[in-house]
């Protein structure tokens, strides 16, 4: 273990340097000059330093207000080396992190004696660092892990609704951007933001559930037809619903809610306001002005305009104000993003691929 000696007088130097050798095989750094010393610190941190207080350009308190400022100085342990008279240099000493006292002249057993029981509490302190270190990495291992199963399941999921929706995986693409897009701009944390787009692609999983008659048909739905539609939004929270992992309750809650209506006129509750969950007030925006602008076996495709214009004229009624703000603040990212997944089916990929 490195040991640092710092003492403007060589004789004393050499002798702490010998009495450090019977404990500790390895040489110790010394310095005259305590300025010297610092430096050498900046690169090397020591496992324990010997002081002396009295020293040119600056005495050992000085010393050690700027060593503990130092990378990897903070907890090394210090012996000071002063007089058995002054209390008050060593009650200061204490107040800046001394670990023990030797008075002048040194005693040789004594010094043996506190050098090698520093220097094991050192050791000590080292092992468990490294171990708190090592148990970081495991849990960051195995945080990846399931974070890892669990995109994969969000992957799996999104791509068994791409199957029997006629929403093309470049619409779930493009939506998830959105809401990440509309996400950011409202300020939300970077583990919100990731999640959400994981979890957008799943809004409507619920539609496993509806019968191809209903989900395929080109014409308008009956009011029957419409009720059975519209259960996919609860279809879906049940499908998601139960699991302990945030990933798929935040899912589960936007595939149950991403269909209310800020005034309450939403289904499946008919929540009004805030009472809506931000992450479902976000897809909502995302998803219908998607939907607008894309061809489905029911309708034509509006123009962006179109659709942008009826998302600003549903503030505060169909829409979150707060999330139609954030969509208007980022139209030309919405643009690019357009632009970055355009509608062709003859090239469209799985959404999972490209999330």
């Amino acid at each position: 273990m490195a040991i640092l000696i710092v003492d403007d007088n060589p004789t004393n130097l050499v002798l702490m340097s010998a009495l450090t050798l019977a404990v500790d095989s390895r040489a110790a750094m010394t310095f005259e000059q305590p300025l010297e010393a610092l430096e050498w610190c900046r690169t090397a941190a020591p496992d324990l330093v010997l002081l002396d207080f009295m020293m040119p350009d600056i005495d050992g308190h000085e010393f050690i207000r700027r060593f503990r400022l130092l990378p990897g100085c903070d907890d090394v342990p210090i012996v000071m080396v002063t007089t058995a008279d002054e209390k008050a240099v060593r009650q200061e000493a204490l107040e800046l992190g001394v670990s023990e006292f030797l008075a002048k002249p040194v005693d040789a057993v004594e010094f043996r004696l506190r050098v090698r029981n520093l220097l094991a509490l050192r050791h000590a302190q080292t092992q468990l660092k490294h171990r708190s270190e090592w148990l970081a990495l495991e849990v960051e291992r195995a945080t990846r892990t399931i974070r890892e199963r669990e995109q994969e399941l969000v992957f799996r999921l999104s791509r068994a609704a791409e199957f029997r929706d006629p929403e093309t995986g470049s619409h779930l693409r493009r939506m998830a951007a959105y809401a990440v897009l509309i996400a950011e701009s409202l300020g939300c944390d970077e583990g919100f933001i990731d999640s959400l787009r994981l979890a957008a692609p799943m809004h409507d999983i619920g539609k496993l559930g509806v019968p191809d008659y209903i989900l395929l048909k080109p014409g308008r739905l009956s009011d029957e037809e419409l009720i059975i539609m519209r259960s996919h939004a609860v279809v879906g929270a049940r499908i998601l619903s139960g699991s302990i992992s945030p990933l798929i309750r935040m899912a589960a809650s936007i595939a149950q809610s991403h269909h209310e209506k800020f005034d309450g006129s939403g289904y499946p509750d008919g929540l009004q306001g805030d009472a809506i969950p931000l992450v479902a007030r976000i897809v909502a925006v995302a998803d219908v002005f998607d939907a607008l602008t894309t061809t489905r076996p029911y309708k034509l495709p509006w123009s962006v305009d179109e659709a942008r214009e009826y998302i600003l004229s549903e503030r505060g009624r169909h829409f979150c104000p707060s999330c139609c703000d954030a969509f208007e603040r980022g139209w030309e990212q919405v643009l690019e993003i357009r632009r970055c997944f355009p509608e062709d089916p003859a090239q469209d990929l799985p959404v999972f691929e490209l999330l």
